[in-house]
């Protein structure tokens, strides 16, 4: 298996899908009446993300077991592969499944991404681990790591270390960022953005408000919870991001 280079990226910032729209789960906030796990009302919250035109979904339960994350990565990928493709773009291509943390859980189910924490596996580690696991070679050619950063520094050692994106944040208050300190705020989002050769997607208090500023600052797309996760109607939501930023 090869891991892709820069090349690889462009099929995910084409230019008719900038800018890149990130769905990070929380199921544990969904807004639903009590549920065993929760995870058929998240199933379809995702399907409603990608049908609204939401390109990647962060599958990021925590608390899940290996089984369990396997069985909703693997169950996202089904039933997002069924949904109808748009009139203009191939959906089913973009929107990319990540696994949060469990590199084990991404092989299992053919993700098409592991996305990483600060303090998670470090990106070396993982590149080595996929490029020596029998299980990798079945991946998707365009397979691509991520990496959350929360200073500059950290964003330079992911970007040198071999991550194909960064998460920035939290840019502005959040509950769900409030462990990682203070919001960085634009200013340091664009450092951020302008100093590393990979693409940044904004994370953190991201809203209809404030999502145009973040791409102006620099980022490649922003990465949400609530915003997509509590709409009513995240078509519209979607449609109103692109529209600020075409």
């Amino acid at each position: 298996m090869s891991l892709p280079n820069s090349s690889a990226l462009d099929f995910d910032l084409r230019p008719d899908r900038k800018p890149i729209l990130c769905y990070v789960t929380d199921r544990r906030s969904l807004q639903v009446s009590s549920q065993p796990d929760l995870i058929e009302p998240l199933l379809e919250k995702i399907e409603l993300a990608v049908a609204a035109g939401v390109d990647w979904i962060q599958i990021r339960e925590k608390d899940l077991s290996g089984k369990q994350s396997a069985f909703l990565a693997r169950e996202a990928h089904n039933r997002v592969s069924k949904l109808p493709s748009e009139p203009q773009a191939d959906t089913r291509k973009a929107a990319r499944i990540f696994v949060n943390d469990r590199l084990d859980v991404a092989l299992a189910t053919q993700a098409g991404g592991l996305h990483l924490g600060e303090n998670s596996l470090p990106v070396e580690e993982a590149k080595r681990l996929l490029l020596s696991s029998p299980a990798a070679q079945t991946l998707a050619h365009d397979f691509l790591l991520s990496v959350s950063c929360h200073s500059l520094e950290a964003a330079h050692s992911a970007a040198s270390s071999g991550a194909n994106y960064i998460f920035f944040g939290p840019i502005f208050a959040t509950p769900s960022k409030a462990a990682y300190g203070s919001p960085q705020g634009l200013d340091r989002l664009a450092a951020v953005c302008s100093s590393v050769n990979i693409p940044v997607l904004a994370i953190g208090g991201i809203t209809l408000a404030n999502a145009s500023s973040c791409i102006s600052a620099g980022a490649s797309g922003i990465a949400a919870i609530r915003l997509f996760q509590d709409s009513a109607d995240p078509a519209s939501v979607v449609h109103a991001i692109r529209e600020q930023d075409s």
